[in-house]
């Protein structure tokens, strides 16, 4: 795997994403509560975008709530901007479909720059 430095921490503040192309492979990186994640930008349903969609949270309704919905993973989820698809960025886990997920690429901080390995 290759390294590449795809920013600074301060061009990534917390809730920001990029969307950069590195190795021939288009990644959105993201800042999620100030730890970094990088997912394709490629969504597995019909190759939309994934990555250019809204962040933001998604709602649930579970039995300890009296299935009154909750939103939840606040700043956690990216949707597609095709079709809706939600995608925990934190684990790549699509919530619409439990056992469908996203590569993740890995990142790290060194020096102030924000480093994806592809």
């Amino acid at each position: 795997m290759t390294e590449y430095v795809v920013g600074t921490v301060d061009e990534l503040p917390v809730g920001s994403k990029r969307i950069v192309t590195v190795g021939g492979v288009e990644i959105g990186v993201f800042n999620v509560k100030g730890q970094f994640y990088a997912l394709p930008n490629h969504c597995f349903h019909q190759g939309g975008p994934l990555c250019e969609g809204n962040v933001g949270a998604t709602v649930v309704a579970t039995k300890e709530s009296g299935w009154k919905p909750e939103w939840v993973q606040e700043g956690e989820v990216v949707v597609c901007p095709w079709h809706g698809l939600e995608f925990n960025i934190t684990t790549g886990r699509c919530l619409g479909r439990r056992h469908a997920r996203l590569r993740r690429y890995r990142v790290r901080v060194v020096d102030g720059q924000v480093r994806v390995s592809v």
